[in-house]
């Protein structure tokens, strides 16, 4: 935001040299402390087009400028040509009276404004319950709907899931089986592939406690089908109550196999084909996603008739673009890399634009406990639910971890560093550095003391003062960015920086008991960090505590 104070001279500036009509100067952050608050390499980009060396054209830009600018200290160039621009502290003042009139909505942005988007994540077939690994889905793709919402968007939140297939059979099979060994028929013999979770036992329980007269009436399919849909039933409430623990809602639960009973996957083949896209062989029906730029022609329905997931996966993206959406973003595990440009293609090939789908591939999760690894298995019985990380470590803390790194890395979830209590812990860290805020204030105001809206900020000019304005300041522009680059982790990077120059602040200048001008500016400069930490802890889906 400090760039506002010298945009408009620079673009006078570059007119004034004869750089092309609209033309913009690009601004940064300096690479090396001491380089200015910000700099613009515009003279760089410029030097080819214009042939003139860039560190001349940095020379004339320079001397293009007003001697004199308000809020602007100085204007320097270094290196070949780079332009590093420091301000007044009277800049940062008056950037730090507008967030303080921004309240509550610090941060907000419109750029989303009149748009919709839909976002799909979590998506876990009800199979069981949802495990450690899911975690990071979860909490990666409702932090990227927090943050559209927050930037203007309509947002959708939408989990897609498949309650057919050989998965489904086999949970209900490994059901039925428990629920006749219960009714006394030792005979039934559990399947050797089937889910030997601790939770198909409390399935059956429940069932033979709940309807034991009905399922005893039951054989053969009949008590598959029953066994299987109370399974069904069971495993999604509880994934829902799991999402719930986490504060995630959906607003819309799409189930694939609404695409087959409405034609819509028929439909999809029958398009495709009348493309040229499709044709057989080998008893199998194939894709030709070579004459779409693709390597390899793929087989979307087996000789068996069971279709492969790239043709529902069609179907349900031309859906979603059918509904109207500006922008659709999937959150998908790396195990999908491979049919996304399948699917991509296939979409685009029925005329759609896939621009305005965004793919989010996050790495897998490997858990760590005393330096070994955790593994799980739904189907092992070996598990190590999302429940069970949410009970040791926390609501918060399984938010934070999951986002905090790049999706495209592999994580390391620390179980150790995620129990600990103080300064090493990331959540800890935040938190703490929001309750100390909401303690200052809290003492305060017991002490007769209000937040003053009209304090002297200009007595704000320790450099930890102007430091954590300034970082302050970029708090609009990182969500925005987060929002433009479909990033989440980007917010916990911030943040830390932001709790980390508070602390400095609170080391080096006294707020309470300071003498009245600093006081008042300092609790002013304290409300107005609360706010930001606040906020984007929020976003986070992290809670954020006024005492610890």
């Amino acid at each position: 935001m400090l760039q506002r104070f010298i945009e408009d001279h620079i673009t006078q500036a570059l007119q004034v040299i004869g750089a092309p009509n609209g033309t913009v100067a690009p601004f940064e952050l300096p690479r090396q402390e001491g380089h200015g608050h910000v700099a613009t390499t515009v003279a760089m980009t410029l030097a080819k087009s214009l042939k003139q060396n860039p560190r001349m054209l940095a020379q004339a830009l320079v001397d293009a400028l007003p001697k004199t600018m308000d809020h602007v200290q100085s204007v320097e160039i270094a290196g070949p040509g780079f332009i590093n621009i420091s301000f007044a502290p009277s800049a940062f003042h008056v950037l730090l009276r507008g967030m303080y009139d921004e309240g509550d909505t610090l941060g907000r942005s419109t750029m989303g404004r009149g748009k919709r988007v839909n976002v799909e994540y979590v998506s876990a077939n009800p199979t069981g319950l949802l495990h450690a690994g899911h975690g990071r889905n979860c909490a990666v793709g409702d932090t990227l709907a927090n943050i559209y919402s927050w930037c203007g968007y309509e947002v959708t939140r939408e989990y897609y899931f498949n309650n057919a297939g050989n998965q489904m059979n086999k949970l209900g099979e490994s059901i039925m089986v428990r629920v006749q060994h219960l009714l006394g028929d030792v005979s039934a013999v559990f399947p050797e592939d089937g889910y030997h979770g601790e939770y198909i036992q409390t399935i059956a329980e429940e069932i033979v406690r709940n309807s034991r007269t009905t399922v005893a009436g039951l054989s053969g399919s009949d008590l598959h089908a029953y066994c299987r849909k109370q399974g069904e039933d069971w495993c999604f409430n509880a994934i829902k109550e799991t999402l719930k623990t986490l504060n995630i809602e959906h607003d819309v639960f799409f189930n694939e196999d609404s695409l087959y009973s409405e034609g819509k996957v028929e439909q999809t083949i029958a398009d495709l084909r009348s493309k040229g896209l499709v044709y057989e062989q080998d008893g199998a029906t194939w894709l030709a996603l070579t004459k779409l730029d693709q390597p390899v022609d793929k087989v979307i329905v087996k000789s068996s008739g069971e279709p492969t997931y790239r043709l529902p996966d069609i179907a349900y993206h031309r859906e979603k673009l059918l509904r109207g959406y500006d922008e659709i973003v999937d959150v998908f595990g790396a195990d999908h890399i491979a049919t996304i440009p399948d699917v991509l293609a296939g979409v685009r090939a029925l005329g759609f634009d896939t621009d305005k789908v965004h793919v989010v591939i996050h790495q897998m999760v490997t858990f760590l406990e005393n330096g070994e690894v955790v593994k799980f298995s739904k189907r092992s019985g070996k598990s190590f639910t999302l429940d069970d990380l949410i009970d040791e470590v926390g609501a918060d803390v399984v938010r934070f971890f999951f986002v905090m790194r790049a999706v495209g890395t592999h994580l390391e979830f620390d179980l150790g560093l995620a129990k600990e209590e103080g300064d090493k812990n990331p959540v800890f860290y935040l938190q703490y550095a929001h309750a100390r805020i909401c303690s200052i204030i809290r003492k305060a105001t017991d002490a007769g003391i209000a937040v003053n809206s009209m304090a002297d900020l200009s007595v704000l000019t320790h450099p930890a003062e102007l430091a954590l304005i300034g970082l302050l300041a970029r708090f609009h522009s990182t969500l925005e960015r987060a929002c433009t680059n479909v990033e989440a982790h980007s917010i916990c990077d911030y943040l830390r920086d932001l709790a980390a120059a508070y602390h400095a602040f609170y080391h080096d200048c006294r707020i309470l008991g300071a003498e009245a001008p600093y006081q008042d500016a300092r609790l002013y400069l304290a409300e107005v960090t609360r706010r930001a930490m606040k906020n984007g802890l929020t976003l986070l889906g992290v809670r954020a505590p006024e005492q610890m």
